[in-house]
């Protein structure tokens, strides 16, 4: 039986003297998609850096895996967790030396990984190509491939579809539910496509100013909310 990749109690995260996430208690279920929605400013991409041990939480504990997370943690939790950022950054050289980058980092072998990996992600014709003169939507799916490479324990993607054509959509959507077939991959999608995380989400959680307003399963949350902020943001009204 699963347990929790991640559990929060009593988590918050500071600025400047200004609260901007407080997580009373939130875990996140090994092999899940969970999808945090909500307004710009209300907390989503703090959660996810730490959840990426980026920086440590104000108050608090997060556990991973049973673990409790020390800031900083050591290199070997860091690298079972990737993060597809909203605008990500590819080194410089081929779209397959981006993919076999992790690889190298840990001294795996990569020919047939990548060689995968480009073909899961239509990536075949641009192996070669520089990855800084790709389009949209070819640099977020080289960044996706990217971040998969190693067999991560968790995947964290922030808007991985933001501006990008339908079919790159459709294409990542795929890619996102075919690791979540695998079972092996926990991921946390933010997202601010209600439908797309209707789609694709087991569960979602809504944060407005910092605070989870609600947390359940995706039919619940879309077909029955508790919240009226989250009926309202549900229905595409104003909830700041």
């Amino acid at each position: 039986m699963k347990g929790a990749a991640y559990d929060l109690l009593g988590v918050t995260r500071v600025y400047d003297g200004r609260r901007v996430l407080s997580v009373r208690e939130l875990a996140v279920q090994e092999g899940e998609i969970l999808a945090v929605v909500g307004p710009n400013g209300s907390g989503k991409s703090t959660l996810l850096r730490l959840l990426n041990f980026l920086e440590p939480c104000s108050a608090g504990e997060i556990t991973y895996f049973g673990r409790r997370i020390e800031y900083p943690p050591p290199l070997d939790l860091r690298r079972e967790v990737t993060m597809v950022f909203q605008r990500p950054i590819l080194i410089n050289g081929t779209v397959r030396d981006n993919l076999a980058y992790p690889l190298r980092l840990r001294s795996l072998q990569n020919r047939d990984r990548v060689e995968g990996l480009l073909a899961q992600f239509g990536l075949e014709r641009l192996a070669s190509a520089s990855a800084r003169k790709l389009s949209v939507g070819e640099y977020q799916r080289v960044a996706l491939a990217r971040a998969l490479a190693a067999f991560p324990r968790v995947l964290l993607l922030d808007e991985p579809t933001a501006n990008l054509d339908p079919y790159s959509v459709a294409l990542i959507e795929g890619i996102v539910q075919s690791v979540r077939a695998a079972g092996r991959t926990t991921q946390v999608l933010i997202t601010h496509n209600v439908f797309q995380a209707k789609r694709l989400a087991d569960r979602v959680v809504m944060l407005l100013e910092g605070d989870v307003i609600e947390a359940g399963n995706t039919r619940h949350f879309f077909d029955d909310p508790r919240d009226p902020r989250t009926a309202a943001f549900v229905r595409g009204e104003m909830v700041y």
